[in-house]
């Protein structure tokens, strides 16, 4: 059985025992099939297959902010600050495990705020033929289902779902579904108040 999440919805994840949440875990796949080539296919940029990266921005409740994402070889950690990590860099949509961001529900009172997000690293922004999906699973519970089901966006970054601290007991989850231009814009939009640099990975 999995939740199906609407836009704008939110949903409880709750502890289920003295011990915290346990582990949550944010999986991100995608179609990275290069559109057929062709005419069309080289105007559109759609010869090669799509890059997408999953990643968050954190806050903590000591004040500690930042992100975990591949691009900058920012990869976190989870018995530690951020507790939060990436397991690793999918190139190509190939791997059946996708992306997969990891997140200590046990440190739960340690956060107070999650942003999710994807962003096409290489590839034209064509977010349909990606067609990505994310599932959070977390012990005890329905898996959540965020599909990314708005297309119409030439921007490559995209916020999909916010987790919020909500009596350290209790992370409150919205399906976010937001498009910009890169991680500064969203920084923006979310009043994070992080300082952007370019970065490779």
């Amino acid at each position: 059985m999995a939740i199906n999440l609407q836009k704008g919805q939110k949903v409880n994840l709750k502890k289920s025992s003295s011990t915290g949440l346990g582990e949550i875990l944010v999986n991100l796949n995608w179609n990275a099939r290069p559109l057929k080539k062709g005419f069309l296919s080289g105007l559109l940029g759609g010869g090669s297959g799509i890059d997408l990266d999953l990643g968050c921005l954190f806050e903590l409740k000591s004040g500690m902010k930042g992100s975990v994402q591949a691009l900058g070889n920012s990869f976190g950690t989870l018995s530690n600050p951020p507790f939060i990590a990436l397991d690793g860099d999918d190139r190509t949509g190939a791997a059946v495990a996708g992306e997969n961001l990891r997140i200590n529900g046990n440190q739960i009172a340690e956060i107070k705020r999650v942003l999710v997000y994807t962003f096409i690293y290489e590839g034209v922004a064509n977010w349909q033929q990606a067609d990505a999906t994310v599932t959070i699973k977390y012990p005890g519970a329905e898996d959540l289902i965020v599909k990314m089901d708005s297309y119409n966006s030439y921007d490559k970054m995209c916020a999909l779902a916010l987790f919020e601290n909500q009596n350290n007991e209790t992370f409150s989850v919205e399906k976010v579904i937001q498009f910009f231009q890169g991680h500064q814009q969203m920084d923006q939009a979310f009043n994070w108040g992080l300082r952007w640099v370019a970065g490779r990975k």
